[in-house]
């Protein structure tokens, strides 16, 4: 009876850990499958607080991604994002050293919070772009 006890709590155990051994080994999804399941959570979400609209929306979104979706057309759209943050955070340097030229305060300081921003966003841009 004792060893049919170890031998059933042994059994419980493995039966216990297998889903954590599981989420382990998965690996993270990227690309228009990290997209997919990025709406579907949104939709689980929409549905467990009752709202429909936002529910609708999402599924019409998800159709979409998965419909048009590729790994490739994804890459390219985020390497274009990337590349035009990069030009903005040029534009934004540029205006904050003309405003620097002047000596104007008030526009030096509205530049650097602008400047700032190009450069959070293209930070976004470059952190998506390996997702």
């Amino acid at each position: 009876m004792k060893v049919f006890s170890s031998l059933a709590a042994l059994s419980l155990f493995c039966l216990m850990s297998a889903p954590l051994l599981a989420a382990e080994q998965t690996p993270e999804l990227t690309g228009c499958a990290a997209k997919r399941q990025a709406i579907s959570a949104q939709i689980e979400q929409a549905k467990a607080h009752g709202n429909s609209e936002q529910q609708a929306g999402l599924e019409r979104v998800l159709d979409e991604v998965t419909t048009h979706c590729t790994d490739a057309s994804l890459k390219k759209e985020r390497e274009n994002k990337v590349l035009d943050a990069k030009h903005e955070v040029s534009r934004r340097q540029a205006d904050l050293e003309k405003a620097m030229k002047k000596g104007d305060s008030e526009k030096i300081n509205k530049r650097k919070d602008k400047l700032a921003e190009s450069r959070k966003e293209l930070q976004q841009a470059l952190e998506e772009l390996d997702k």
